[in-house]
């Protein structure tokens, strides 16, 4: 296959391949801008400003420093316990088996708790939302078209839309009136530090138990993580017996 080549430095060729190689090293958030023409040049002049540089510390004779070796010897170090530690880390598996019998005997640790779904009108004054209830309970305005006319929180563009929230997620008062009030009604003024609010309720769930193909990926990197970190300890237990003196 023919290469790419995008520049040459003492004879060595930076390729389309290690400019893709760089650009793969960088944090996640730069590697987004992967094909946009500008980053991928900046990327390249960046590359060929290391070589010429290492070049540079070649004709200067810096590899035979002292300061050049010890650099290597703690990278070298730092590489090998890293391809230690992959290699015990990647050997860490959770079977099917241990995943039900971990959800059988913690089952409480992953219980559903009790949720609502509402939406609300915000307003800044008691009368104001009565004014609003009376609109709506007369047909006059659907709730929703009444949210984004009339409430002073930002969901009212939404229609009021909170979406889904379970108990400590609101206000004390808000959330009360909201898990007593019933599907489909509309409920208010309720007065809360914010202002005074109508809730209508769209939906709610019970409390109840998730089942296990619901939590199986949650309960297998928690017992994934407690293994490796168990696995890495007994690893290292080990080679301090095998090495230390």
């Amino acid at each position: 296959m023919e290469k790419n080549v995008l520049a040459v430095v003492a004879g060595h060729e930076i390729t389309e391949e290690e400019l893709n190689a760089f650009i793969q090293r960088l944090p996640r958030e730069q590697q987004m801008y992967a094909t946009n023409p500008q980053f991928r040049e900046h990327c390249k002049e960046q590359l060929i400003a290391m070589n010429v540089l290492a070049q540079c510390g070649v004709d200067e004779k810096l590899e035979e420093t002292e300061e050049f070796q010890k650099i290597i010897e703690d990278a070298k170090r730092d590489i090998l316990a890293q391809l230690v530690l992959k290699n015990t880390l990647d050997a860490v598996t959770v079977s099917d088996e241990e995943a039900k019998e971990f959800f059988e005997n913690n089952k409480q640790r992953y219980a559903k708790p009790a949720t609502v779904s509402a939406k609300h009108i915000l307003t800044d004054s008691e009368e104001k939302c009565n004014d609003i209830l009376e609109k709506i309970t007369s047909g006059e305005k659907e709730f929703e078209e009444a949210a984004k006319e009339f409430s002073t929180c930002p969901s009212g563009a939404q229609g009021g839309d909170l979406g889904e929230f379970g108990r400590g997620h609101m206000v004390k008062e808000f959330e009360e009136a909201a898990f007593a009030a019933e599907v489909g009604h509309v409920v208010g003024p309720v007065k809360t530090q914010f202002g005074y609010h109508l809730i209508k309720v769209e939906d709610k769930k019970e409390a109840g138990e998730s089942s296990l193909e619901e939590v199986k990926d949650q309960i297998r990197a928690e017992l994934s993580q407690k293994k490796q970190e168990e696995a890495y300890r007994a690893k290292v237990d080990e080679l301090k017996k095998k090495y230390m003196e």
